[in-house]
This record gives C-alpha cells, sequence and structure tokens, in this order.
C-alpha cells in the first residue's frame, strides 16, 4: 500500500509539473488594453495579435507590428520603426500585464482579449458634440492647434494639427457633456480628456509623466500658417550639403552628378518622429512610381544620437518597414537648432520633417515646413495634391531654355 501511495504521489507531482510547465499562449484576434500615466489616469488602446504579427488599431490606422514572440510566460511585441517593445506577462489566454519599454521610459498596461471598445463599451445619447473645427490652446503656448474632429453617435475621431505636424489618430467617446479620446501608434501613449460647454471646451492632455490644460473654441474659419511660407532660403545663399550615406558611409551630395538635371526632393527627418514615418510611408511607394520620370528623393536623417552605427541601426528598421529605396544620409543630431547650423543656407529649421523642393537647375522652388498625415483628412488630401502638381510642373522645365 505503501509503494502504490508513493508511486501515485510521485505521478501526481509529475503531472502537476507538466501543468505548471506548460506554455499558455495569448488568444488571437482583438484586445483592448490600458496604459497607467499621471497621477494613475487609464489610457485605453486597441490592438490585434495575428500570428507573429500585432497590429495598433486607431480609428482607421492598423499600424503593423513584427516579430511577436513568445518566451515561456512572457510575450513581446515589438515596436521595432521607434526602438520599443510592449513586454507583458501571459496571466492567462484573454489576460496580459506589463510594460511598454522605450529608452528610459516603463509604461504599465494591463489588456484583455475580445474587446475593440475605447473607454465605454455603451454609451447613453447625448446632445455634446465635438464635431468640426476647434482653436485649441495647450498648456501655456500661446500659439494654437487645431483641432478636427468627426463624430458618429457617441463615437469621436480626429487630430490636433500645428505648423509642425499633427497628433496622429485619436479614438475615443462622448459620455454626456464630456469627452474621452486617447491615442498609441507605438511611440508613446497619449490621452485627452474634458467637457463641452456650447462651443467652447475645457480639459487637460495627459501623458505618462505629466499633464497640461487645454482649452479651446469652435472656430470652422481657422486655419494654420501656410506650410510653404515658414522656411526661406537666404538671400544669395545656395542650398547644398555634403553628408554620410547612413548604410555605406559614402559622402553623398546634393551637387553630385546623380542629381543634375533632376527634380530633387530632399526630406529632413529622423527615425524618432511619427510624423516623418507617415511621410516616409508615402514618399516611399511614391518613389518607386516615379523615380523614372527625372525625380530623386534624399532623406537627410536626425537622430537621437550623434553616433553613425546607431543611426544606421534605426534607419535600416525604417527602411525596411517601407522599403524605401531612395538615399538616406545621415546629417547628425536630431536637433532644430543643430540642423539650421549645418544647413546654413536655410532660413532655419523649426522641424521634423521639413522638405525642400529642388528644382532641374538646383534651386530651391519651394520648402515645405511639418507634415499633415492621413488622421488630418482634407489637409492630407490637400498635401498630395499640391505636391504633385507642383512636381509636375518642375519636370515640364526646359533647362535648355531656362523655361
Amino acid at each position: 500500500m505503501k509503494l502504490y501511495k508513493i508511486v501515485a504521489s510521485a505521478a501526481l507531482a509529475i503531472a502537476s509539473f507538466g501543468v505548471t510547465k506548460a506554455q499558455v499562449a495569448p488568444k488571437q484576434g482583438v484586445w483592448r488594453g490600458t496604459f497607467s500615466l499621471f497621477e494613475g489616469k487609464e489610457s485605453p488602446f486597441n490592438f490585434e495579435l495575428k500570428g507573429k504579427d500585432a497590429y495598433l488599431l486607431n480609428a482607421s490606422e492598423r499600424f503593423e507590428l513584427k516579430g511577436v514572440t513568445q518566451k515561456g510566460d512572457s510575450l513581446f511585441i515589438p515596436v521595432e520603426v521607434f526602438d520599443a517593445v510592449l513586454a507583458a506577462k501571459i496571466e492567462s489566454p484573454t489576460t496580459l500585464s506589463g510594460v511598454f519599454k522605450k529608452g528610459t521610459t516603463r509604461i504599465a498596461f494591463k489588456a484583455s482579449q475580445g474587446s475593440r471598445y475605447r473607454f465605454f463599451e455603451k454609451v447613453a445619447p447625448s446632445k455634446a458634440s465635438l464635431a468640426g473645427k476647434w482653436e485649441v490652446y495647450m498648456g501655456t503656448a500661446t500659439t494654437p492647434v487645431i483641432g478636427v474632429f468627426e463624430q458618429k453617435g457617441q463615437k469621436i475621431t480626429g487630430t490636433f494639427l500645428s505648423k509642425t505636424g499633427d497628433y496622429r489618430y485619436y479614438e475615443g467617446d462622448i459620455k454626456g457633456d464630456e469627452f474621452y479620446l486617447s491615442a498609441f501608434s507605438g511611440s508613446s501613449p497619449a490621452l485627452i480628456i474634458g467637457k463641452i460647454e456650447g462651443n467652447t471646451i475645457t480639459g487637460q492632455s495627459i501623458g505618462a509623466t505629466s499633464a497640461r490644460p487645454l482649452k479651446g473654441t469652435k472656430n470652422d474659419q481657422i486655419e494654420l500658417p501656410d506650410a510653404y511660407s515658414l522656411t526661406k532660403v537666404k538671400d544669395g545663399k545656395q542650398f547644398d550639403f555634403t553628408f554620410p550615406d547612413a548604410f555605406t558611409g559614402q559622402n553623398t551630395s546634393l551637387s553630385d552628378a546623380k542629381y543634375k538635371g533632376k527634380v530633387v526632393i530632399v526630406t529632413i527627418l529622423g527615425s524618432w518622429c511619427p510624423n516623418c514615418i507617415d511621410e516616409a510611408s508615402y514618399m516611399a511607394p511614391w518613389y518607386k512610381a516615379n523615380k523614372n520620370r527625372g525625380v530623386e528623393i534624399i532623406g537627410l536623417s536626425f537622430e537621437r544620437k550623434n553616433d553613425p552605427a546607431f543611426a544606421k541601426t534605426r534607419l535600416e528598421a525604417l527602411k525596411k518597414r517601407f522599403d524605401i529605396q531612395y538615399d538616406i544620409l545621415f546629417a547628425g543630431l536630431a536637433d532644430t537648432q543643430y540642423a539650421s547650423s549645418v544647413l546654413p543656407a536655410l532660413s532655419e529649421i523649426i522641424s521634423f520633417p521639413t522638405t525642400i523642393i529642388v528644382d532641374k537647375s538646383g534651386k530651391v522652388a519651394k520648402i515645405h515646413t511639418g507634415y499633415s498625415g492621413p488622421a488630418t483628412g482634407k489637409y492630407y488630401d490637400d498635401f498630395v495634391k499640391e505636391f504633385n502638381h507642383e512636381i509636375d510642373e518642375l519636370l515640364k522645365q526646359d533647362l535648355s531654355t531656362g523655361k
């Protein structure tokens, strides 16, 4: 009898050991997570797990993340383009808990499978509306940003535009006279909560370590400054530069034979910059479709470290993500004052990205400051239309006659 009990106990222990060591996989499909931000405020986000890929979901955006891996009870979702990762413990097939890691930043989150709602699963109808255009002041800023929002029932989507770029995709809900908006597309989570009182709004923009007040007024007439008027070429200065290729190290200049007699688009960017990511997602396929027309693109990249090896690693991720086939040069440290100093022919660099269009004769035709990406709707469509019109006109230039 004793021998039987010992054998039975050993078998039970082995079985239990097998159960505890079995790898539990998270369920595929849509998940709802919440980040813990400043003073415990929760910022919801949505994502989808699909095999070795994940997708961050914001309004109409599906931001693809490749290379999801599992090690034991840990799940890793890399956000390679921003040098970040969502690292989570698999509590059960339908629950995760972990941290978002980016540089020295650590932001706790938890997630559950099966839900796509943002803030509230069910919201009672409300007469309050955030739809339209708003003149909004963030924190102590004396220059407004423009809020542009659409509302369907109690669901709201939209973004904020500034002269240096947009805030990308926000999604949220109206509850009573309050609005709730959040965004996460891999760079950093963001949360905005506020109250609507007629044609005015008040609230807070909340991040991981701080919050700032906001106030706004409905203003259908407000517009940004002309993006082509903010950066100029200094009188009597010839725009040119020489920087090493980010991947080969070979010095490359705008005056090289490769670019002679062509329309050249010079984009000042950084792999860390969300608006630059949006621009690259447009420019990469655009270049492949138009390069045989006599057009070249040169990316001048300014990175978080003034280190060619670091820059190469970060830019390889960007190049791979969008299959970028145009030249990318490493220009130095990600700082607008530094960028202005190494491009002395320009009045100043105030934004990443800044896009300089050079005609066939080597003269700057236009400079576009900032970038209004696809989250801005009409503003993005207008940029694409004007950009293509400008390139079409410059390609008609006849160097033999100067016309």
